[in-house]
């Protein structure tokens, strides 16, 4: 009778270690699963900044090739002389600039400039002067500070010129280039605002078609997909066949991507 007891509790005692064994195996397979779940999630996530990024650099060298005067995309086949003064120039959007061994056509008025800040000085062009003598120092060291990548400074120079000059044939541009600082600074809450005054403020702007593509970047950056995908299809209808129109439609096909 003893024996009979010890045995069953041997018994027992092995059938309660392979539960514990099962429920401990039951666990691991849980962890493992919750893990799976998370490094799926931290992979999304990663293809997400790698979208993000590539857009970004896709945008910015678009950018810097129209103020260099090559399509974007393609290097440069020999760097372009300086201007004397080695300063960017504010150059109209799709312009043409000089390449080598052929002279550039004069460039259009200043109001024209391309929605992009670069480091990169363009070849063979010129400032124009436009407005008085102190009003365009003004914007000059305004824009020259957005040029040396000095935003914060540029933004306040620009909020000056605005508040001083608010009927110049400049303050267009003066908003423009200061929604622009904010926009390479990632501030696209005040960037969006301050693009959406300039097209309240001058809707026939020369600046406004640009104004308008950025409006729906910012719009696109702070993940408001509806109005950013109206305010981009708005831009190729009003102006069809523009470098705006163009980089509307990517960065709608970017969207699409993004919203799924």
């Amino acid at each position: 009778m003893a024996e009979r007891v010890d045995k069953l509790e041997q018994q027992q005692t092995q059938a309660q270690g392979s539960v514990d064994l099962v429920n401990q195996i039951n666990a691991l397979q849980a962890q493992i699963q919750s893990l799976q779940g998370q490094n799926e999630e931290l992979k999304h996530q990663l293809d997400q900044l790698k979208q993000q990024s590539n857009d970004k650099y896709v945008d910015l060298d678009s950018r810097i090739a129209r103020l260099e005067g090559r399509s974007p995309g393609a290097a440069a086949a020999a760097p372009a002389p300086a201007p004397a003064n080695n300063q960017m120039q504010d150059v109209p959007l799709g312009g043409t600039a000089a390449t080598a061994g052929n002279a550039a056509p004069p460039p259009a008025p200043e109001q024209n400039a391309a929605p992009a800040v670069a480091a990169a000085p363009t070849a063979q062009l010129s400032n124009p002067a436009v407005g008085g003598g102190d009003e365009k120092a003004a914007y000059d060291q305004a824009f020259g500070a957005l040029k040396d990548g000095r935003y914060a400074e540029s933004a306040r120079q620009f909020q000056a010129f605005i508040g001083k000059y608010p009927n110049s044939d400049l303050t267009p541009n003066a908003y423009y280039w200061l929604g622009e600082s904010y926009y390479v600074t990632a501030n696209y809450p005040v960037s969006l605002d301050t693009f959406s005054k300039l097209l309240a403020q001058f809707p026939n702007s020369q600046k406004a078609s640009a104004a308008l593509l950025k409006v729906g970047y910012c719009q696109y950056e702070l993940k408001q997909w509806d109005k950013a995908e109206a305010t981009l299809n708005e831009v190729g209808q009003k102006y069809p066949g523009t470098q705006e129109a163009n980089l509307a439609q990517g960065r709608l096909r970017a969207l699409k991507l993004e919203r799924h």
